[in-house]
Order: C-alpha cells, then structure tokens, then sequence
C-alpha cells in the first residue's frame, strides 16, 4: 500500500473507538481470556511499559510495520517478536514519552521524527507483570535503523499488505507460561510466529486499519 495514502488515512483512527479486549481475545489462549474476563486476579501493583508500533515507507513508497526480534536471555520474554518498547523510566513524562524514547534507543528512531498518532488499549502480561501501553506512529522519513544490541537480536520489517492479510493468522501449537504444547492463535509474518501480547497490540491496530483502508 502506497505510503502517502496510508499517512493520510492512518489519523483517522483517532476518532474511532477501540475494540480493546475484544480485539485481544482473537489472539488470546482459552486460558488467558478467562483471566481477562475475571479481571486478573493476581494483578498486583504491575510494572509499566510503553511499545510503539511506528508505519514507515520503503524504497518503493510502500508501507512496512516495524518490529524486532529480541535476544536471547534468561526471561519471559526472550527470543519473541516484539514492537520496539520496554518499561517506564523515572524521567519519563508520560507513557507517550516512553514509548518514544525505548524506541529511540532500541532501534535509533528519533522521537522527534514521530509522529504519534494516538494511544491504545494496554495489555497486561502475566508472566512478567507488566501492563503494556500501546501507541501508533508514522515515520515519515525513515533513516537506516540502529539497532540496540544489549536487546535486539534483528529487525523484522513486515509490508501492511500483509499484515492486513487475514491469511497469515495461523493456529500453532506452543508452550507458553498457561501450559505446554496448546494451540493458539498468532500472526505469521516474515516467517516468524507473533503471538502473546505483542498478537492481542497488534489484532487491535488491525480492526482499526480495516476501517480507515
């Protein structure tokens, strides 16, 4: 999809409703969606963390989401596709402000260069206790990414096309920190399976394009 139609477009989502939960059970375990819908009743006081999922042109003018692979260590989160993003820093004025600077230092995105479209609804992650905050952003004029090597392994940059493509949701058998070997729902994208809450973030920016494109 041309770049310059999508910018266009793309703001148009702020006068919009979120789908929220919604959106999130399409790529949510059984198990999980029961913890939802009881609120999570093991939350207590989580962490704060912000992503950005920033659209940006190639060199052809089309449009690509970014998002990253993380390195492998000893955590929850380890070797899973991700948007750029991590937890809140005492100098950060807002969850916005997050978002901007993780993305910034994780890939050399300069937060001045966004332009942040609006916010989305947060995902809470068990296994870790973070309350993720989403936000979409344009890039308008892309530089060549820098990645933060301490935290990102490569970058995995999927054309809208066919992010917006219904086809590339799969059922998939994994281990996840519900149960080992269950089946669930995720993205497949640039051949790398996108599930968990990064899955939920992004099923609700999908909603919301398709009703803007």
């Amino acid at each position: 999809m041309d770049f310059t139609f999508f910018s266009q477009q793309l703001p148009k989502i702020k006068d919009l409703p979120l789908p929220g939960e919604a959106s999130h059970f399409k790529m949510a375990t059984g198990v999980r969606i029961a913890d939802m819908r009881a609120k999570h009743p093991k939350k207590k006081n989580p962490k704060k963390a912000a992503v950005m999922a920033l659209f940006y042109p190639d060199s052809q003018h089309l449009t690509k989401l970014l998002l990253i692979l993380r390195k492998t260590y000893k955590g929850v989160h380890s070797n899973q596709i991700a948007l750029p993003g991590g937890k809140v820093e005492p100098e950060d004025v807002d969850l916005q402000a997050t978002a901007l600077r993780e993305t910034e230092e994780e890939v050399g995105v300069r937060s001045g260069h966004v332009r942040v479209i609006r916010a989305l609804s947060e995902v809470y992650i068990p296994p870790s206790n973070f309350e993720v905050y989403p936000f979409v952003g344009l890039y308008k004029e892309p530089l060549p990414f820098v990645l933060q090597e301490s935290e990102v392994a490569s970058l995995v940059e999927v054309y809208l096309i066919d992010f917006l493509n219904d086809d590339n949701i799969i059922q998939q058998k994994l281990s996840t920190s519900y149960a080992d070997n269950i089946e669930i729902p995720a993205f497949k994208l640039n051949g790398y399976t996108v599930w968990g809450a990064t899955a939920m973030m992004l099923s609700e920016i999908k909603e919301l394009l398709k009703q803007v494109l």
